[in-house]
């Protein structure tokens, strides 16, 4: 679930008014991994994704995005798919809010509906001479099916090193709210750590990302993190 990077058409946030956005596009997007807060949901392989988005120019926007998944062995769950909606604000000419909510849903086993679930996000940014600030916020009051609330902060900043070049850090936390239910790595919360570089060329964009998070599996442990995409305009 990219859903904290779920690439909603919300990346947005980051500079430019919703108005600014195509009004229907798709996206293709291969990764070296397909990892969520720095956990991976393709046990440590590539993935295939693919988004179709529709942005008005009130701010308004819907879409939907799905992605390889490989939960292990003993799990047959091969495909997320998630739908979501949501309105981008341009508050004032430096601050903007997206709010909005999304379904996760997975595919391929017999229990792999059991997975499903909502969250509803806010997310917050700032652009200023020194670059892009986000503080953004998911919640889901039944998550991964298994009735237990779970939140997520992320504090997040991009900078533009060069023209056509930025470099992204981002630090967030993800928290169960009954670690009886849903734990992490025995707690009730970890802690991940991104710092990637982005760039385009010839219509494809370029992202590669070093991550890493405080638990001590295999499938969250640092690694670098390779994609290239491709938006087109319908």
């Amino acid at each position: 679930m990219n859903k904290t990077m779920i690439t909603l058409v919300t990346s947005g946030l980051l500079a430019a008014s919703s108005s600014a956005l195509a009004e229907v596009s798709a996206t293709v997007n291969l990764t070296s991994d397909y990892t969520f807060n720095g956990v991976s949901q393709t046990n440590n392989n590539p993935a295939l994704q693919a988004s179709l988005d529709y942005a008005g120019d009130d701010g308004f926007y819907t879409g939907a995005w799905a992605s390889t998944i490989d939960f292990g062995s003993g799990e047959d769950s091969n495909l997320e798919f998630d739908v979501y909606a949501g309105k981008y604000f341009q508050l004032d000419d430096k601050i903007g809010l997206d709010a909005g909510i999304a379904y996760y849903t997975y595919h391929g086993d017999s229990i792999s509906d059991t997975y499903n679930y909502p969250e509803a996000y806010a997310k917050f940014g700032y652009n200023s001479d020194l670059g892009d600030t986000e503080l953004n916020f998911w919640y889901s009051w039944d998550y991964f099916g298994f009735d237990v609330g779970h939140y997520i902060a992320m504090l997040a900043h991009t900078i533009e090193v060069a023209p056509g070049h930025n470099v992204r850090v981002s630090f967030d936390r993800s928290t169960s709210q009954d670690e009886n239910r849903w734990s992490w790595d025995g707690g009730s919360s970890y802690n991940h750590y991104r710092v990637e570089y982005m760039t385009s060329y010839k219509g494809f964009d370029f992202n590669a990302a070093l991550e890493d998070t405080d638990m001590g599996w295999d499938t969250a442990d640092t690694r670098v993190v390779l994609s290239v995409s491709r938006t087109f305009g319908l």
